[in-house]
């Protein structure tokens, strides 16, 4: 839902009721992950998407029938199986589920400032109900403020904390996710699936090298929503005025930057200086954080230089192997533009593991589904 928080936000403001449909569970060759939605007014306006246009209608009437009969919540299933399925199913071959309700934003005042928030560019996740006893089908709870508080409830006090736990670890990470709870009597006795719908802040795109390279890769990665900043040592190349599409430019050692800023798990590093008295001091820092991604430009002769004196100052073969190096996908790139659609294809098929191999020789569905993440035992009693 938090695809078309804007406008939910303002129907929440003017309070007016809505239905929303959002895509709970996606398998085959699906078009829009779970968390889309599909949102209608009492105008009739429609917002958002959760087929890329083969089901809108269906999903619309449904729609319409909620909103203006006041049902509980209705779970809807389409897939190629179905006999109608070139009529309002997905004859791209995939299957999903969608969860339709009414939200009255009265009864929910907590989404309101949830949808404040994401509009504000405040991280925020919120937790529904997608399957479980028909009483708390559809509710929610949202974590705010970035993760410092949660309001909402979806039964119980106890339920309620253990959600929240798992929430923000799911915001803290940036994902959108199915999770499992209850079911355990001494916890949480309703047994809950909820999708979580986070958005998180931008992640971090770190490229060194003030190059022409460096210029057309802090385009690509704005574009794929990255926070990027580059980093290099001369003043004289690193200004803004080379590089309009990065959100920071910093003058300063690369390695020294890096190890004054944060980083996570999401954090894409892109090495672009092949210049050793920079390189190696970066990289064997960079090869010791957390980080979710290491790239290193340069020629295979460069490459192995590089590996030898990385070896030199102690860099471990574990290590070594995350970085990579030369770095991007064999796209047959020449230009700066070229390249950067190399790198930030190696970037993608890195995080999603993707195989970097055309469609065509790849068999199996397209999209890969989005896997239920349970609650264990301990994470409930840290609540």
């Amino acid at each position: 839902m938090l695809n078309i928080a804007d406008t939910l936000y303002r129907w929440c403001r003017e309070d007016r009721p809505f239905a929303l449909a959002t895509v709970t569970r996606v398998s085959g060759s699906a078009p829009l992950p779970p968390g889309t939605a599909l949102a209608v007014g009492t105008d009739g306006e429609a917002v958002g998407s959760i087929s890329g246009g083969c089901l809108e209608g269906a999903v619309y009437e449904l729609c319409q029938q909620v909103l203006e009969t006041g049902e509980p919540p209705v779970r809807a299933s389409f897939g190629y199986s179905d006999d109608d399925a070139f009529a309002v199913g997905l004859t791209c071959g995939g299957e999903l589920e969608v969860l339709v309700q009414r939200v009255d934003p009265a009864d929910q005042p907590h989404l309101t400032t949830a949808l404040e928030q994401v509009s504000a560019g405040v991280p925020v996740a919120v937790a529904q109900v997608i399957d479980g006893p028909q009483r708390l089908l559809g509710r929610t709870l949202s974590v705010l403020g970035g993760g410092s508080a949660y309001d909402g409830t979806l039964g119980s006090r106890q339920e309620d904390r253990a959600v929240a736990t798992q929430v923000r670890a799911l915001l803290r990470a940036g994902r959108t996710a199915r999770v499992e709870v209850g079911g355990n009597a001494d916890t949480c006795p309703e047994k809950l699936t909820l999708l979580v719908h986070t958005h998180a802040a931008p992640p971090r795109m770190l490229i060194f090298g003030a190059v022409d390279f460096a210029a057309a890769l802090s385009q690509a990665g704005r574009f794929l929503g990255y926070h990027v900043t580059v980093c290099d040592a001369r003043p004289v190349f690193a200004t803004p005025a080379r590089f309009p599409h990065a959100d920071e430019v910093v003058v300063d050692w690369p390695h020294r930057y890096l190890e004054a800023t944060e980083v996570d798990a999401r954090t894409a590093i892109c090495v672009l200086t092949h210049d050793a008295k920079f390189d190696i001091p970066l990289l064997r820092l960079a090869l010791g954080l957390p980080v979710g991604y290491i790239g290193a430009m340069g020629s295979r002769r460069t490459h192995e230089h590089r590996l030898e004196r990385l070896r030199e100052t102690g860099v471990p073969e574990e290590h070594l192997a995350l970085m990579h190096s030369p770095i991007g996908l064999d796209l047959g790139a020449h230009t700066p533009e070229e390249t950067a659609i190399s790198i930030t294809a190696e970037i993608i098929a890195h995080i999603n593991n993707g195989t970097g191999l055309p469609l065509s020789r790849v068999p199996g569905p397209i999209h890969g589904s989005v896997p239920v993440a349970p609650m264990s035992p301990a994470s409930v009693l840290a609540a």
